[in-house]
């Protein structure tokens, strides 16, 4: 039986470590427009691959291995380059390499009811915010670059403040956590071309911080524009889905992503949904809790008019003697007094 709302597209987009449990962050697109954001660990897409048997039996290989469809899911080396997390990361390029394919496969198959409701949000997809000390890690494209590696450059400037505009955790140049909080200024010592710039925070610890993280303080912003700077202009998911009753009212399935344009005490808020604009009941709105990290890394390209600008893609960490044979005088020096690592992580 298919259902009438099923998924379009699924990519892969993160590694999310929680202590010593991985789920894997994928932004789905659907056929009715909407996008939503999704946590999933090993173990549920390998339950997936056995209903999915069990659905289908025929398109399986069961009956008859000619007439086998459905893509396989093997698993990584137990023992694999970066430890714990280098296979967490080779797991995610396999789940996203299987779930496309998934999605190709006959319409029976990819609109079937187990495949929708598999990537359909859960509660855990809807919260607010991240587990405490969750650390979401964004993997490297394996494109090649679009330039020769010697003409990569890290281009220098002023150390200029700019504001955190979400939670964000990594490793500073030590390998030690830098934790970076919703508001808190950094100093930014470096603008890399790859995205990642080196960051300084007021306990003058230095790290590389993913660019569409970080904004601008406009002049003569204080601290009591905080609440309509964090509520204004950015995204909300819906915790339930709901239909408009009137012409300005919007209808939105559940987790869909909107954009709040207006606030208002009456519990309705002015929001922009898939090219439209209309109200929405404000009881229904939370704050993003994955989404919010990673609606600014151009995973997602939105239609709204309040759309950011794709930041860069993340390459690979280009090598060392690259660096330094473009470094200008400014930035050996900056380099100079920031030991460790050079590359972003």
């Amino acid at each position: 039986m298919a259902s009438p709302r099923h998924p379009l597209s699924v990519r892969a987009v993160a590694l999310v470590q929680v202590q010593r449990l991985q789920t894997f962050a994928f932004s789905v697109r659907w056929s009715d427009g909407s996008n939503t954001f999704v946590r999933r660990s090993w173990g549920e897409f390998r339950q997936l691959q056995k209903t999915l048997k069990d659905t289908f039996p025929v398109e399986a290989g069961l009956l008859r291995r000619s007439d086998r469809i459905l893509p396989r899911l093997p698993d990584t080396p137990l023992l694999i380059r970066g430890g714990r997390t280098g296979r967490g990361l080779a797991r995610l390029r396999l789940l996203d390499t299987y779930a496309q394919a998934l999605l190709a496969t006959a319409e029976r198959v990819s609109r079937s009811l187990a495949l929708t409701n598999f990537f359909a949000p859960q509660p855990l997809d809807l919260e607010p915010m991240l587990p405490p000390e969750s650390l979401v890690i964004l993997p490297a494209p394996e494109e090649p670059l679009s330039q020769p590696a010697n003409s990569l450059a890290i281009h220098s400037l002023e150390a200029q403040r700019l504001r955190c505009l979400q939670p964000f955790c990594t490793q500073d140049t030590q390998g030690r956590p830098f934790l970076a909080g919703a508001q808190e200024s950094l100093d930014v010592l470096l603008r890399h071309p790859s995205g990642w710039w080196l960051v300084e925070n007021e306990d003058l610890q230095t790290a590389w911080f993913p660019a569409p993280y970080l904004e601008e303080v406009a002049l003569g912003q204080d601290k009591e524009a905080g609440l309509t700077l964090g509520t204004i202009g950015t995204q909300f998911c819906a915790s339930r889905a709901y239909e408009g009753s009137r012409d300005d009212e919007l209808s939105v399935p559940v987790g869909a992503r909107v954009r709040v344009l207006q606030t208002s005490d009456r519990g309705w808020w002015l929001c922009r949904y898939s090219g439209k604009t209309g109200l929405l009941p404000a009881v229904l709105l939370q704050p993003e809790g994955l989404g919010s990290l990673l609606s600014g890394t151009g995973i997602l390209g939105e239609d709204t008019a309040e759309a950011t600008t794709t930041p860069p893609a993340v390459p690979t960490r280009p090598p060392l003697s690259a660096i330094q044979s473009r470094c200008c005088t400014i930035t050996r020096r900056a380099l100079g007094r920031v030991p460790g690592p050079l590359g972003p992580p």
